[in-house]
């Protein structure tokens, strides 16, 4: 049997119960129960179906009623409590169908044996039904639940003690009405010194939730200044630590950790953990925790660590311990992520975790990496640690961005939405800091965040009921959705400097008009932030030729009259809301005094006037039974008007915002003809200008033609150059050839001038040695006057030996005259060669370049000449499309 088909009979056997509580039917009804607690519930509560409301609703009622049988009553409870699978199905019990007092007039209404097991499962279930919900002072029977745990707190009953405690941990805790009410009663002090007692009970357990009680009622007395003073208070940190580090139940390790939690809300608590001198091996000994598997663990210890995070004073020793560089172990594969954290590593790994109900751990570290990375980028230095962790944790950051589908659900919408805001804010923190922004720059890419723009954009303009929920709690998926664009769009104002093709991304993004609906939700939002991130995209949006300022106006305005419609609405619920109860309370009480008065009168009345009474009594029995049925239609019918009211108040926003969209639409679409209209008009002078294009053309294309021949000229004249220069270029390496000839001529000259020059300096020699001969020749004619007289037949030869040695020397004096002048003649024909070849070489580079720019010329003349002939070509398929146009139309 399927679910529907079981909850349709369960809701059938609820109603006959109700009209003819019989054996039978109790037991039928009981059976069905059991047959839907055998069933798989998962998250049936949060469906909103109408169908498991009902069954809910009529469960509940039957469970509160006294009459019902107690076998019934605890099978009804246990089934809710099944369907109850996560915090969301308590929470919905809760606020919902209000177990919370149908399980506190149960308890009430078996106090006197409180060791009975529907009342032990009552307080079961109320355990975890108020836990981290607040339990208001004017809930039905909460006074009595109060007093009912305060006194078998004081019994001897272990059985019921522990249970107790629990259940008083959750009222008192962030409870203050609470804890005020309980001061308030008379026999608060000695349950005080039982508490106290408990602290040294042999169970962890009870030492906890008595700590846990303790911590609400006296932290800020004097009692409670006893209790955790410098002596005893770092014995309850290690007992802490110690039981959420090595204890066994989970249980008293999340009301270890919730009781540290609380306990950071002191100053004087966190000062002593401060100087606390065991606290970096605690917090190391907890991170080894998130090695686990268990998201319900690790969700508690990532609670406490953001806990610890929100707390200046611990933040920064947090810091330390997390990104505490790794190991030897770690380091020794030599590679940069050696370098990493041991902590940070485990939370990267929480946040892409396949493990089953890891999603909301995933949020968590993403929530203390956002608080650990913003104080260690705000120290005066930055370590490699964290950079290099920074490095391993941005490829899993950019992982978790992708894997939007819209058509998944709203479940995984709201999610995944969650998820990227939380990713963005990481990111934005990381550009904070120029090193870290470098390494997002370089792996985050502008298609990415465009096409994450893209899908988000599409969500929030999608046909489901995105779009049909204004701004309203936080937890609209409009409101996730806009958020988690925005944060994508700042990040992508951040990086545009950075990354390529992102500026260009962002501003065309912030010119669609489908971002004016995130943009007013955001401008018209109640969180400064949010505020806050709306403007600085406005700011960036308003230069901007295409932005949507008109449509931006009228989203705002519908949000601010949404508003204002809520406001009053829920003015009015509250006033009937006081008005409905106050009324039937007084009815009530008018009902049960009468009742009263006619008891009494029964009694002072003697048998005589006995008929006289019944007769009374029948009519006015009569009467309360029609003014009961009378309040119950007014109530159902107050009930369902309420309820209409919501929903017409519900269809006239979607309306308002269906008829912003429309006109928003209609301007577009006005806007949109007029451009069409405009763009015909551009069109049409277009073609008109065509026209006087082609027959431009035909003139232009006569002068290609005249331009063609000219430049055939200039082709055959370029031909004639190029011979000539090829003949120029023939004349240039001759004379190259006959330079080499001459300056090989000119070094054998040079070589016979040197042998010349070597002779003169001989016959310079000799005829030095000559006139020192001839000196000493007359110096003896001059001491032999006598011998030379008588020898002037010798002196007459040797003055002819002397004059044909005259004559030699006049001989050679001349030879050498010649040749200096034929090395003179062969030096200044030498340089003539020479002039003329650097003529020829400047001739030559002269035709080198006349030949390139001729070879320009020739090439972009061949281009224009294809152009051209190529718009002939498109002239002439214009021409001949138009003639065939003419005749068909003829």
């Amino acid at each position: 049997m399927d679910m529907t088909t079981c909850l349709k009979s369960l809701l059938l056997d609820i109603q006959q119960y109700r009209q003819n509580r019989t054996a039978q039917n109790a037991a039928q009804l009981q059976e069905h129960v059991e047959e839907v607690s055998r069933l798989k519930c998962d998250r049936l509560l949060s469906s909103g179906q109408v169908l498991p409301g009902d069954c809910v609703n009529g469960l509940v009622e039957l469970a509160g009623n006294p009459s019902t049988n107690p076998s019934l009553t605890s099978s009804i409870i246990s089934l809710l409590a099944q369907l109850a699978c996560d915090d969301a199905g308590w929470e919905i019990l809760h606020t919902n169908y209000n177990l919370t007092s149908t399980l506190a007039s149960i308890i009430h209404c078996h106090s006197a044996t409180p060791g009975e097991p529907l009342v032990l499962q009552c307080l079961q279930v109320l355990l975890k039904l108020t836990y981290n919900i607040r339990v208001f002072p004017s809930t039905y029977y909460i006074h009595e639940l109060i007093t009912f745990l305060m006194t078998n707190i004081q019994s001897q009953n272990e059985d019921i003690i522990l249970p107790c405690l629990g259940l008083m941990t959750n009222l008192c805790r962030d409870n203050h009405s609470v804890q005020s009410y309980i001061k308030s009663l008379d026999n608060v002090k000695p349950f005080y010194r039982t508490l106290i007692n408990f602290l040294a009970h042999n169970s962890l357990t009870v030492v906890v939730f008595t700590l846990s009680i303790l911590a609400s009622l006296t932290l800020n007395e004097k009692v409670g200044e006893k209790l955790f003073d410098g002596n005893n208070i770092y014995q309850t940190f290690q007992l802490v630590f110690n039981i959420i580090v090595n204890g066994d139940g989970t249980l008293t390790k999340k009301y270890s950790v919730d009781l540290l939690v609380d306990l950071l809300k002191n100053p004087k608590i966190v000062d002593y953990l401060t100087r606390y001198e065991h606290f970096s091996a605690c917090v190391s000994q907890v991170l080894g925790l998130l090695q686990s598997k268990d998201p319900d663990s690790a969700a508690k210890v990532l609670e406490l660590l953001l806990a610890m995070c929100r707390v200046s004073g611990l933040r920064s020793l947090l810091c330390d311990v997390v990104f505490k560089p790794a190991g030897p172990k770690l380091r020794a594969g030599g590679r940069r992520q050696g370098a990493a954290v041991d902590g940070g590593i485990a939370l990267v790994q929480w946040l892409s975790s396949p493990v089953e109900g890891a999603e909301s751990c995933s949020l968590q570290a993403l929530q203390l990496l956002n608080e650990l990375l913003e104080e260690a980028l705000g120290a005066e230095t930055l370590s490699n640690s964290v950079l290099s962790f920074v490095e391993i944790l941005l490829p899993v950051l950019l992982t978790l961005l992708k894997g939007l589908d819209p058509a998944a659900g709203d479940a995984h919408l709201r999610k995944h939405c969650h998820r990227i805001t939380h990713v963005t804010s990481l990111l934005l923190i990381l550009c904070t800091e120029e090193a870290t922004k470098s390494l997002v720059s370089s792996q985050v890419s502008a298609q990415l965040c465009l096409s994450q723009v893209e899908t988000l954009l599409s969500c929030c303009h999608s046909n489901s009921t995105v779009t049909c929920l204004p701004a309203g709690a936080d937890n609209d998926l409009s409101q996730v959705c806009a958020e988690a664009l925005l944060r994508t769009l700042e990040l992508m104002s951040k990086l545009s400097q950075q990354v390529k093709n992102m500026e260009t991304s962002f501003y065309r993004m912030l010119q669609d008009q489908r971002i004016v609906t995130p943009l007013a939700l955001a401008l018209t939002s109640h969180h400064r932030e949010h505020v806050q991130m709306g403007l600085s995209l406005l700011f960036e949006a308003t230069p901007l030729p295409d932005f949507p300022s008109l449509m931006l106006g009228e989203s705002i305005a519908a949000n601010n009259a949404y508003r204002q419609r809520e406001a009053e609405l829920s003015v009015k619920r509250v006033a009937v809301q006081e008005v409905l109860p106050s009324s039937a309370l007084d009815s009530s009480r008018s009902v049960h005094g009468l009742a009263e008065k006619i008891q009494n009168g029964l009694e002072l009345q003697d048998n005589s006037k006995a008929s006289r009474v019944s007769e009374i009594i029948d009519v006015y029995e009569q009467r309360l039974s029609a003014l009961a049925s009378t309040v119950s239609g007014l109530q159902d019918l107050l009930e369902a008007k309420t309820l209409a009211l919501s929903q017409a108040d519900r269809l006239i926003t979607q309306y308002r915002l269906q008829i912003a969209q429309a006109e928003a639409e209609v301007c577009k679409l006005g806007s949109l003809l007029k451009e069409a209209e405009q763009r015909r008009l551009d069109l049409q002078q277009e073609l008109s200008n065509q026209v006087l294009e082609v027959e431009h053309s035909k003139a232009d294309m006569e002068m290609l033609l005249q331009h063609n021949a000219r430049l055939q000229q200039d082709s055959e004249e370029h031909q004639t150059l190029k011979g000539a220069y090829n003949a120029l270029l023939n004349r240039f390496n001759e004379s190259e050839r006959l330079l080499k000839e001459l300056q090989t001529s000119h070094n054998s000259l040079t070589k016979q001038n040197d042998a010349l020059k070597k002779n003169h300096d001989a016959l310079q020699q000799k005829q030095e040695k000559m006139s020192l001969a001839l000196a000493d020749t007359e110096e003896e004619i001059r001491s032999l006057t006598s011998e030379v007289k008588q020898k002037n037949s010798d002196i007459a030869g040797l003055r002819g030996e002397l004059r044909s040695m005259e004559e030699k020397e006049k001989a050679k004096d001349q030879e050498r005259r010649d040749l200096k002048e034929t090395v003179d003649a062969l030096t200044k024909e030498l340089n003539k060669t020479e002039q003329a070849r650097k003529d020829a070489s400047i001739k030559a580079s002269s035709l080198e370049l006349q030949k390139s720019q001729l070879e320009s010329k020739l090439k972009q003349k061949s281009a224009e000449l294809q152009k051209h002939s190529d718009m002939i070509t498109m002239i002439h398929s214009l021409s001949s499309g138009k003639a065939k146009s003419d005749n068909l139309s003829l």
